[in-house]
């Protein structure tokens, strides 16, 4: 479940919002429709050429089905296994990246992810800002304890986030929006969310509460950037010193207001 929702939300996030009472919708309902069918039917195959022992006991399913339904060629399966994650992974890079630059934009970051390159016009300290972060979480040996740590924090928020949206379409039914759903689908995908949340801390207690841990480091950095307005002389002259030698360095500059 958690790796169709996370297909589904990585689509999502990929979506420039060009005519998004179209196009929004429309994409939502595409990639449901396919991912859902995708998944669905290769499950069936599985389970319709690997005996359910087999499945309990194999370490790689895909590879298992592959070498008992293609033979030789079953070496094409890790290939499509890593295309897809590369895919993932560069819808990941796309999301990740303009969510710090639009959180610096806000002043939630440092003023210097807020700018785009003089002639690529991308947000190239946001994008490699994710570089040392992903470095770091190689070093932790284990990808099953990553995922679960990390997994924790990003469905919490996703959850609370929609928990957000139910809220306000009661309290400011006047607001503008683009398009709406019916709201029984965001209370839906919300309980789902914080029920993977509510089962990584009864499966994993350890790893959630890693991922807690680390999600907690945003606190003294949401009271720099955005609480503490009365910064000392010092720190806004350091502050300043590093974003003009990082603006030279990666040749970026201030986005226009009209560039979202």
């Amino acid at each position: 479940m958690a790796s169709l929702i996370t297909a589904l939300v990585t689509l999502f996030n990929c979506i420039i919002r060009l005519d998004a009472t179209v196009n929004i919708p429309l994409a939502i309902c595409i990639s449901m429709a396919i991912v859902t069918v995708g998944y669905v039917l290769t499950n069936v195959a599985y389970y319709t050429t690997i005996s359910a022992e087999e499945l309990v006991l194999s370490s790689a399913v895909a590879v298992t089905y592959a070498e008992r339904l293609l033979g030789n060629f079953s070496l094409a399966v890790p290939i499509f296994v890593a295309l897809s994650c590369f895919g993932s992974m560069n819808g990941g890079v796309f999301a990740v990246s303009r969510m710090f630059y639009v959180a610096s934009r806000e002043g939630h970051l440092p003023e210097i992810l807020s700018m785009i390159h003089v002639h690529k016009h991308t947000p190239l300290p946001a994008v490699i800002v994710l570089y040392p972060l992903t470095m770091v979480m190689l070093f932790t040996g284990d990808i099953y304890s990553l995922l679960n740590f990390l997994s924790f924090a990003r469905w919490l928020f996703i959850g609370l986030a929609v928990v957000g949206l139910i809220y306000l379409r009661y309290k400011r039914p006047e607001m503008h929006r683009p398009f709406k759903v019916p709201i029984f689908i965001p209370a839906l995908f919300s309980f789902t969310c914080l029920f993977m949340v509510t089962l990584s801390l009864y499966s994993d207690p350890i790893n959630t509460g890693i991922g807690f841990a680390i999600t907690l480091t945003g606190v003294p950095a949401y009271y720099i950037f955005v609480i503490w307005d009365n910064k000392p002389k010092w720190f806004q002259k350091f502050s300043d010193r590093v974003t003009t030698t990082l603006q030279i360095l990666l040749k970026v500059v201030p986005a226009e207001d009209n560039v979202s």
